[in-house]
């Protein structure tokens, strides 16, 4: 393999419903800031079913080339059509880096592509970095989070990482900028599909996502029982917050899995996070340590979560919320 062939700093651009996903952004940022190192361009690899007039907004948020498949059978995610597009243009393009979400569709597109690309995969990463040899380095949580491993893909190419929604920054929209889009045809050996879409069925629950909330209010073991869980509840009304929690209240029952912040959940990086009830084990810290904002409420004083908070109160949660959302009822009240 003559890695010097191989250029470029490719995203894989997720859309639902022709919605271009959040994480997508995310990695294009990231990615800009990838590609300006190495002297290369970045390119964002476009998917799905009648989606050219989005094109430019990937432009807008610092792609130089958009490569996109305009196909019906991209239309809703299935494994062997995506599978078989990126892998097309993968082995035309010859990309040095894919970066693709590591979200429940990366999580299951990007290994069976590396796969056929013959590469490495590295998983979960919350670093990206380029070293003096130019090769990328993608860090991840190791060892149920206790340490970070750093790795490197030095004899093959592509270079292929997976990040999660929440851990990059996306760049500010610059509707200036230019680039080229292109159509991109794929032969698609339609034998090989052996899954076909059917039927989509939809929660009806309207909830925010957590990883886009801009306040969360996050219990732990230290809130107890789902009776105290509802002193949260009530002080998400009162400040206009989103609900989440660590791992200790999904394996309780007590909230679902989607609202969990952590290695095992989600990545979030709010306005303004309270940690309620939360001792602050790092693989809870890992999901919410870029938090504008941190405020903790523990009753041992000696709790994790106190080194990274903002502001720390020591004391009984299901005391202090009682009291506290009193007083912001009082406020409330002051102001009609």
């Amino acid at each position: 393999m003559n890695l010097n062939e191989y250029k470029g700093v490719y995203i894989f651009i997720e859309q639902k419903s022709r919605e271009i996903q959040n994480v997508s952004l995310e990695l294009l940022g990231r990615g800009r800031g990838l590609a300006d190192t190495l002297g290369e361009e970045l390119v964002a690899v476009f998917l799905g079913d009648k989606i050219k007039d989005q094109c430019q907004n990937l432009i807008s948020y610092g792609a130089d080339r958009v490569i996109y498949v305009d196909s019906p059978l991209l239309d809703r995610y299935l494994t062997e059509p995506y599978a078989q597009a990126l892998t097309a243009i993968s082995e035309f393009e010859k990309p040095n880096i894919i970066l693709v979400g590591a979200t429940s569709t990366g999580r299951d597109l990007a290994p069976r592509v590396s796969a056929r690309l013959a590469t490495g995969l590295t998983a979960d990463c919350t670093s990206l970095e380029i070293s003096e040899e130019r090769e990328m380095l993608m860090t991840r949580p190791a060892f149920g989070g206790n340490l970070m491993a750093t790795i490197v893909c030095p004899d093959h190419r592509p270079q292929m990482s997976s990040v999660r929604p929440g851990v990059m920054q996306k760049l500010a929209v610059d509707t200036t900028r230019t680039g080229e889009i292109i159509e991109f045809g794929v032969n698609f050996d339609e034998s090989k599909f052996k899954v076909r879409f059917i039927d989509e069925v939809k929660e009806t629950k309207q909830l925010v996502k957590i990883e886009d909330a801009n306040i969360l209010v996050s219990g732990g073991r230290g809130v107890g029982t789902a009776q105290n869980f509802k002193n949260l509840e009530i002080l998400a009304d009162n400040i206009g917050a989103t609900v989440s929690s660590s791992r200790a209240m999904i394996d309780a029952g007590i909230m679902g899995h989607d609202r969990q912040v952590g290695q095992t959940g989600k990545t979030v990086r709010p306005d303004i996070y309270f940690a309620l009830g939360i001792s602050g084990a790092i693989q809870h810290i890992a999901g919410m340590e870029e938090s504008e904002y941190i405020i903790a409420i523990n009753k041992d004083k000696g709790a994790n979560i106190f080194n990274t908070a903002d502001l720390g109160i020591v004391g009984d949660v299901n005391k202090i919320l009682p009291l506290l959302n009193n007083e912001l009822s009082k406020l409330s009240q002051q102001k009609v």
